[in-house]
């Protein structure tokens, strides 16, 4: 069965660079895999991707060494299981705020005996290779629940504590939400950085991967400096966003554009 190469990363101490999907496009999948990341989240949560294209973007990525991961709209144990069965590598699942829902992430995600996920990976044996078993897949899969609650970082030992979870993934927006804070990342606000900081600590004591998602590169530098392994730089979008609107305005700061026309 194809090792999981995060789990190698992280062995070694290093730090995974993540990139995130939120176009549902094979080629733009593609696109995404060939440019250095180590894994790809297909976000199957506030993205516009459903499950058939998923499955497309999954194969778009193995055309690569990278990764494939997903982030699951909820904690519910059908969808899991299926884009698990699909081939993801692991699954990141919002709003985990108590020890018992880290609990049914965890047994969703795992084969007997140590959960009750369904055997059925049809794609997954493509991917992973035929010798794809319950006992290899519980061992390499992730299993990253999302901390963005001040209910989660109240509970953060009882989640990490619960066997199978690999690594948690912050969500910024969120947690500054409940914290009384903007929803944004790259956070600067005193309540959402300790907050981020007794994660991380948390995460060392019970020697889990902190995964975060940041805006920029210089921020996702600095989460690495504080104890996060699992940084993730802004989306597909974003960057599609951002480079047409620097290209527009280079552009326009020229005098060109807005319909008229060169004189010669």
């Amino acid at each position: 069965m194809r090792a999981n190469k995060l789990r190698e990363i992280w062995k070694q101490g290093g730090a995974v660079v993540n990139g995130w999907l939120a176009i549902p496009s094979a080629f733009s999948a593609e696109v995404m895999a060939h440019q250095g990341f180590d894994s790809l989240v297909i976000d199957m949560q506030h993205g516009v991707v459903d499950y058939q294209v998923a499955v497309t973007m999954l194969q778009a990525i193995s055309t690569t060494d990278v990764v494939p991961l997903a982030r699951v709209p909820w904690n519910d144990p059908a969808r899991i299981m299926k884009i698990l069965d699909a081939g993801a590598y692991g699954v990141i699942c919002p709003m985990i705020n108590t020890r018992e829902q880290a609990e049914a992430l965890v047994a969703a995600c795992k084969y007997y005996p140590r959960g009750y996920r369904s055997w059925g990976p049809v794609r997954a044996s493509i991917y992973a290779g035929s010798d794809y078993t319950a006992t290899r897949a519980n061992d390499e899969l992730l299993v990253m629940p999302m901390i963005e609650t001040a209910e989660a970082v109240k509970n953060i030992d009882d989640i990490l504590g619960v066997p199978g979870i690999d690594a948690v993934y912050v969500g910024p927006a969120d947690l500054s939400l409940t914290l009384n804070c903007t929803p944004k990342l790259d956070q600067t606000e005193p309540p959402v950085v300790e907050a981020q900081q007794q994660i991380a600590a948390a995460c060392k004591r019970h020697h889990i991967i902190a995964g975060i998602h940041c805006g920029t590169a210089a921020y996702a530098t600095k989460m690495i400096a504080a104890g996060y392994q699992f940084v993730t730089l802004a989306s597909d979008g974003r960057f599609l966003a951002a480079r047409a609107a620097d290209e527009v305005g280079a552009v326009r700061k020229t005098g060109a554009g807005g319909g008229k026309l060169p004189a010669y």
